[in-house]
């Protein structure tokens, strides 16, 4: 049997202006056969029976897409089974999934059932005592970004004139000529959009394995400044208008614009690595786009540019703490939680859903 690829990606992005989410770009409840919506608190094994599920399909020889938690990239937010048109989902804050069409392609599982809850009640003062400044931890890693994206944003509008968009479009249709021409008889592509990296407890990351698990040829976009969006957004209008299925990967640093593109079907990926986050491997193609930039700004604004870098990166350092400091507070209260959880139902739990996806097939 053939290795089926391991995929992963995230849905919510810890923003600057907050905790960003594409959770509605999960799965569409019109095209899906069941969506199961987990409900429950900290430690209840959430995360545990969507690996369970996981590594069941897998078994059977499903695809499967990992969808990460971007508070702690260990734990799983959402598994989606493309093939069947399934998928489950931690619905609880801050990602709430409501059902649109419930029983019907929706269905709730409350995993709150395993808790002891009378043991817990007599533990309530350490949980509330676990929770105190858990919120004001994001808060704070949020105005941070904010402000390392702010000043960021002074980097790339200083070199981004209406001279490099031409010339990054130009580029873009060259590459859309020779690797995407149009489809004969389809009219238009479809979007998924996926965040392929994230900022983290652990630091800035990107799933560039999920990429390249899936695409044999990669362009590799190196971009210091943020400039990779100028050629992607073009790239993704032409994919699409030739009929070509492609992921859509927003910066999660700036939700509006995009890092990466994956067109799957073509074995192709365009991905943008920076010195923080290269491509660990060697591309089929390398597009420098630092170079495109004007050379006479990129000079003037030399000790500008250095500085913005400098401070920018370090409010994502003073970012990343404080999401460190809240997975410590989180951990604190799983370990709480853990004792007064029957893993047994759990998995038990994990075999019926398991059992309903089956059926299904």
């Amino acid at each position: 049997m053939t290795a089926l690829p391991h995929i992963e990606y995230f849905l919510g992005a810890n923003a600057p202006t907050g905790f960003y989410s594409l959770y509605p770009q999960l799965l569409p409840p019109e095209q899906a056969r069941a969506i199961y919506i987990l409900k429950g608190g900290p430690g209840c094994g959430k995360s545990t029976l969507m690996r369970r599920v996981g590594e069941r399909m897998e078994e059977e020889g499903l695809e499967t897409e990992h969808i990460l938690c971007s508070g702690d990239p260990a734990s799983l937010d959402a598994l989606v089974l493309p093939k069947l048109g399934v998928a489950i989902v931690d619905g609880t804050a801050p990602h709430v999934v409501e059902p649109k069409y419930p029983g019907a392609v929706e269905r709730y599982v409350n995993l709150g059932e395993c808790y002891d809850t009378q043991a817990l009640w007599e533990r309530r003062e350490a949980l509330m005592a676990c929770m105190t400044g858990y919120k004001g931890c994001y808060q704070r890693a949020y105005r941070c970004l904010g402000a390392s994206a702010e000043i960021f944003e002074d980097i790339r509008a200083t070199l981004l004139t209406q001279e490099l968009s031409e010339k990054l479009a130009k580029r873009a249709r060259g590459i859309l000529s020779r690797e995407l021409r149009r489809k004969k008889g389809i009219t238009g592509g479809q979007v998924k959009q996926r965040f392929l990296g994230a900022v983290t407890h652990k630091g800035a990351m990107c799933l560039f394995d999920t990429a390249l698990a899936q695409c044999s040829r990669v362009y590799e976009l190196s971009d210091q400044y943020g400039l990779a969006h100028e050629m992607l957004i073009h790239l993704l209008a032409g994919a699409t208008a030739g009929g070509w299925d492609v992921v859509a990967c927003p910066d999660p640093m700036a939700p509006e614009r995009l890092a990466h593109l994956l067109v799957p079907e073509q074995g192709l990926a365009f991905l943008t690595s920076t010195p923080a986050l290269p491509l660990p491997e060697k591309p089929y193609r390398r597009i420098r786009l630092d170079a495109a930039a004007d050379e006479n700004l990129l000079r003037r604004g030399r000790p500008r540019v250095r500085f913005a870098k400098k401070v920018s990166a370090a409010l994502v350092e003073e970012a990343v703490s404080s999401l460190a400091q809240a997975k410590a507070m989180h951990d604190d209260l799983e370990a709480i939680y853990n004792p007064y959880v029957d893993f047994g139902r759990v998995e038990e739990t994990a075999r019926r859903v398991g059992n309903e996806i089956l059926s299904l097939t």
